[in-house]
């Protein structure tokens, strides 16, 4: 009898005595019994996972797979030999599917494959040889069976390949959400259900870096990998440059020192590293420092536990404004440059702890000229220089150099 095969890639003919797929059929449980065998001893990742129900099951998608095939070469030319082929290679992506989301690779998944192409056709072939079928027709049902089993393998690679994208994509957004909702500053134990979603373990700490997103791959290179990023925007941020929020696990001592290293040259500010369901806080004093535009262009990074004196004196700036009005009132009445050549020595006064020699260093003048800049202040101020409340809010007031006409 001549018969057609369809694979969805080629058609053939085959000559086949009649009955020669019944006995086939017939012997495909011990053929998929042992394939699975062969399976489970030849690839490292199915050894010991197909047993009990899931060896039966795998077992009876293989008896499937091949009475599948031995329907498509029963199929006579007038019918159509496509249609039992759509159900096998459902079952193949869905079988690829199951794999990727169990934990197993696409290199196993196709180990498995060409293992089981071996031992089936090895089953296989024994019945037809003894069964007297001429060895050109052997040969092209070999061709026919590998072709569908190249079919079967493609379709479980595309499932599995698409389950993994498809995870990726969905633990992208679910990581996405989770620092969305640490900036936020969200209940802890929100946080955690949030984390647990994303398949994130929540670390001791969070340290907040912003950073151009220009230079974010470079950087995230060099990081943990359970850093989380925000590809949102900085909310009530204007920067010149789009930036980039990174929350990096466990930045503190000897390792704090090292991220600052490897920040050089990428123009990033660093928060403090805070309790990680806490990291808003870091993110909070990261973007003021940003505002604020400490540090140099060129410089390192801004590292936020250097300039915290900066940072809390501008919590409130009408306050402080209120209070240099206040503290330096005995100088408004002098010409502007007067009264900022003397706020500048009263400060450097203060921070020098009055030694006249480190004032004039650091003013760059001669002790002389200090001398007789804290003699007008002294008649300015008289005795209050040496109250202790006065001297307070002086050194607040003058913590931030005062610019021209400040005073």
């Amino acid at each position: 009898m001549t018969l057609e095969v369809g694979t969805g890639q080629r058609a053939a003919h085959l000559n086949l005595e009649a009955g020669m797929a019944e006995t086939l059929r017939e012997g495909l449980p011990m053929v998929a019994e042992r394939t699975v065998s062969a399976i489970t001893a030849e690839v490292p990742d199915y050894s010991g996972a197909l047993t009990g129900a899931m060896r039966a099951k795998i077992e009876n998608a293989v008896r499937i797979a091949l009475g599948t095939f031995l329907q498509l070469i029963e199929g006579t030319q007038a019918s159509d030999p496509s249609t039992p082929l759509a159900p096998a290679l459902e079952a193949a992506y869905a079988l690829g599917s199951g794999e990727a989301r169990s934990g197993r690779s696409m290199d196993a998944l196709l180990a498995a494959y060409r293992v089981g192409a071996r031992v089936a056709w090895r089953e296989v072939s024994t019945t037809t040889v003894r069964s007297g079928l001429a060895a050109a027709t052997v040969a092209e049902f070999a061709e026919l069976m590998f072709a569908y089993i190249d079919e079967l393998s493609a379709a479980s690679v595309a499932g599995h390949a698409d389950e993994l994208a498809s995870a990726g994509r969905m633990r992208r957004r679910s990581m996405e959400r989770l620092t969305q909702q640490l900036l936020a500053g969200e209940p802890e134990e929100s946080l955690r259900r949030s984390a647990d979603r994303a398949d994130w373990p929540p670390p001791q700490t969070l340290t907040v870096v912003l950073l151009p997103r220009r230079h974010l791959r470079a950087v995230l290179a060099l990081l943990s990998p359970h850093t989380l990023e925000s590809g949102e925007d900085l909310p009530g941020m204007n920067p010149v440059e789009e930036l980039a929020v990174l929350l990096v696990p466990d930045m503190h001592g000897g390792r704090r020192r090292q991220l600052t290293r490897l920040l050089h040259g990428h123009r990033a500010v660093l928060g403090p590293a805070r309790p990680w369901h806490r990291v808003a806080a870091s993110y909070q004093r990261a973007t003021r420092a940003l505002a604020l535009g400490l540090g140099e262009p060129d410089a390192g990074p801004v590292d936020t536990e250097r300039h915290l004196a900066t940072l809390l004196l501008s919590m409130d700036p009408e306050a402080l404004a209120d209070l240099r009005a206040q503290a330096l009132a005995p100088l408004a009445a002098l010409p502007p440059a007067t009264a900022h050549r003397l706020a500048e020595t009263l400060r450097s006064w203060l921070l020098h702890q009055g030694r006249r020699d480190e004032v004039a260093a650091d003013l760059f003048v001669h002790p002389q000229t200090v001398r007789y800049r804290m003699g007008k202040l002294r008649e300015l101020f008289g005795d209050r220089l040496h109250d202790p409340a006065t001297v307070l809010d002086l050194t607040i007031a003058l913590a931030v150099p005062p610019e021209p006409g400040d005073a």
